[in-house]
């Protein structure tokens, strides 16, 4: 049930702001018309009724199993050139180690470009639109890519890719933003991006059965890799134009009591973690300006170089992982098989300590602290040539960043307000951030195998960077946040309406950064 001390403390938000009600936004003019519309008089009393927890249950059964097939197909069908890599791509279609390379590097160059427009799309054309579409679109692409038989076709194949892809990520990481509040949302994000890890397990496994039908058809085993991973992502796209929900105003599986309780505490979330300053409403109706302020806010600028200190250890991992295995000295099919236990502890650990984040409101110590630990984990692959010191190294990597990755953008959201704002900057992070991905596929050279020297040492000094970027966010929060507080004991929320500072969105005096 909502308790009472949350309605003492939504209290504090609803006096004097209720009749600022703003439009919903998410569902396109046809759509709003049926809309659930919160109206002045509710108040968080108005719901004591409900039981949050059950509402919360219902809701993460209904999205994140889905979004979290959607991802794993995605993170399935980009990374998986690395395990067609280690059964003949390369050598079949005639390529050098630095054509591949590039092979790797163009998909990044059109999925940040395409990633800030199709957030924007996401709200104008509907989740469960939308997300299928570009679904079969890169469904299509992968299976295509099975089939190329020149370097040139597999370049064109991964530029293509990477439009087709872009929208799938951050329009899942927003999406979850529009149905969770910021106090609960890492441990949806870290459930569904864990696919990612669960991918890499899959992919891994995948590569290992599908490479048996080398011969059949007279493709090569790495060409029915492509083709029956894209298949399948054809295939549930079509199953999720049916499944997915758009946004908490139309779904379905809510009662209509329900349905505006999801948007009531959405839009008035109160501080938590015993902060008194009120959360006013944000603004939802579609303006240009709040997608120039995205461009403008020099939070996103220095959370994208924190992306990066993930990012680019992330792709270093999920495509040569099996190449640096294989290059310790075991076979083909055992170094797909390996990547397994590394894939299924971090989708574990990024769960737990999500939950973890969430608990305890903050999001700085878990993240600077895996950042270390990767660290520590390339320091043990550069400085040792035993392959179980170099496995054990890639072991602590990819165990750090499963769980750093959903904390650094999730953190970014939780201190955007204002739904387009939010979309836009996310889209930023992650759009340019991915470049970070176009840098990481040329850090690994064949020439360097088997300790990679140079692409370890890279690594760690992106996420130095990284802990750096992280350490000004947590100094610039901290100063803002102090700054705010003064001018709340001095009265200062009171020469603004509730209107102007809901416009006003993370800058309104009323706002508190999470740290």
């Amino acid at each position: 049930m909502v308790s009472n001390n949350e309605i003492s403390d939504f209290g504090k938000v609803v006096v004097g702001h209720l009749e600022y009600s703003t439009e919903k936004g998410p569902q396109n003019e046809s759509d709003r018309a049926d809309a659930l519309v919160t109206t002045s008089e509710a108040t968080l009393e108005s719901f004591a009724d409900l039981d949050e927890k059950k509402i919360l249950r219902k809701m993460d059964l209904r999205l994140i199993p889905m979004l979290t097939i959607l991802y794993l197909l995605s993170f399935l069908d980009r990374g998986n050139i690395g395990n067609a890599k280690i059964e003949g791509l390369q050598e079949d279609l005639r390529m050098s180690s630095d054509e591949y390379n590039w092979c790797l590097t163009v998909f990044f160059f059109t999925y940040a470009a395409f990633e800030v427009p199709s957030n924007l799309l996401l709200k104008k054309l509907r989740p469960s639109r939308w997300l299928p579409l570009i679904m079969v679109a890169w469904g299509i692409v992968m299976t295509l890519m099975g089939i190329v038989r020149s370097y040139h076709g597999l370049l064109v194949a991964r530029l293509f890719l990477g439009v087709t892809e872009a929208g799938l990520y951050p329009g899942c990481a927003y999406y979850l933003t529009m149905w969770y509040c910021r106090h609960e949302i890492q441990l949806r994000q870290a459930l569904f991006f864990s696919a990612a890890s669960i991918a890499g397990a899959f992919s891994g496994l995948l590569a290992f059965a599908i490479a048996k039908m080398d011969g059949v058809g007279n493709l090569e085993g790495w060409r029915w890799i492509f083709i029956l991973e894209g298949i399948a992502t054809i295939l549930v796209a079509f199953l999720a134009f049916f499944v997915l929900y758009d946004f908490p105003e139309t779904a379905s599986f809510l009662t209509e009591k329900e349905r505006e309780f999801v948007v009531f505490r959405l839009k008035y979330q109160g501080q938590l973690q015993g902060i008194e300053s009120p959360y006013v409403a944000q603004a939802e109706e579609f303006e240009w300006k709040y997608v120039l302020a995205a461009f403008k806010d020099w939070q996103i600028w220095v959370s994208l170089i924190v992306y990066w200190g993930v990012v680019c250890p992330l792709y270093g991992i999920s495509l040569f992982l099996p190449t640096i295995i294989r290059n310790l000295g075991y076979s083909a099919s055992t170094a797909q098989l390996m990547t397994v236990p590394i894939y299924v502890t971090a989708a574990i650990l990024a769960g737990v300590f999500a939950f973890l984040s969430d608990r305890v409101g903050k999001r700085s110590p878990f993240i600077i602290t895996f950042y270390l630990l990767m660290i520590v984990g390339f320091a043990m692959c550069v400085s040792s040539t035993n392959p179980r010191v170099i496995y054990g190294g890639v072991f602590v990597v990819a165990c750090a960043i499963y769980p750093a990755f959903p904390g650094v953008v999730t953190w970014l959201s939780n201190n955007l307000a204002g739904s387009y704002k939010r979309s836009a900057g996310m889209a930023i992070q992650i759009g340019i951030g991915n470049l970070g991905g176009a840098m990481a596929s040329n850090f690994y050279r064949q020439g360097d195998s088997p300790q990679y020297i140079l692409g370890h040492g890279l690594e760690m000094g992106f996420i130095s960077v990284g802990v750096i970027a992280a350490v000004i966010l947590v100094a610039g929060y901290t100063s803002i946040n102090k700054k705010r507080d003064r001018i709340m004991l001095q009265g200062g929320d009171s020469q603004f309406t509730a209107g102007e500072l809901s416009a006003q969105g993370d800058k309104a005096v009323t706002f508190r950064y999470m740290i």
